[in-house]
């Protein structure tokens, strides 16, 4: 849907300015999880998470368009949003980095779609991929929530362009 309104203003700031006042802003942190054609398993770090609807269930989060993974994350049909906890925060960064398998070593079970859903998180969502929408840089996805867990603990979020924990 576009907008009825006249084009925004240029922005009065540059790319380093913005990215410092959002980092102001706290955000919980999610590792996507999904399954390659191979077989194999793909995951990133990613801290653009949030909820849309109740009914129905709907959670929203967003890609990089230069992602290599971008291609995999529109084509699949599900996904697991992994909600990681305090404690996690090597788990976060290891799935934020290039690694041959970011999945060695880690500790995950199967869902119902046999995706995985990694092992101590506080919450995951396992979502059918309802629908993306390209905006600016990055492509947002909005999952349908089909099935989900809670394990309530303190959180890990990103403040201050670094993980932190809220216990």
């Amino acid at each position: 849907m576009s907008s009825p309104f006249p084009p925004a203003h240029a922005p009065d700031f540059d790319t380093r300015h913005f990215r410092l006042a959002l980092s102001q802003f706290a955000t919980g942190v999610t590792i996507i999880t999904t399954r390659l054609d191979d077989g194999s398993f793909m995951g990133l770090t990613a801290s653009s998470f949030n909820s849309v609807s109740l009914d129905p269930p709907l959670v929203l989060w967003s890609l990089a368009t230069r992602s290599n993974s971008l291609p995999v994350f529109t084509d699949n049909s599900h996904y697991v949003i992994n909600v990681l906890a305090g404690d996690q925060a090597g788990l976060a960064d290891r799935f934020a980095r290039r690694f041959d398998n970011r999945f060695d070593g880690v500790d995950f079970e199967l869902s119902r779609t046999g995706l995985p859903v990694l092992k101590g998180v506080a919450a995951w969502f396992e979502c059918h991929n309802r629908s993306r929408y390209p905006e600016g840089d990055h492509v947002i996805f909005v999952g349908e929530v089909e099935s989900c867990a809670v394990d309530p603990k303190p959180a890990l979020v990103f403040h201050g362009g670094r993980f932190v924990s809220t216990a």
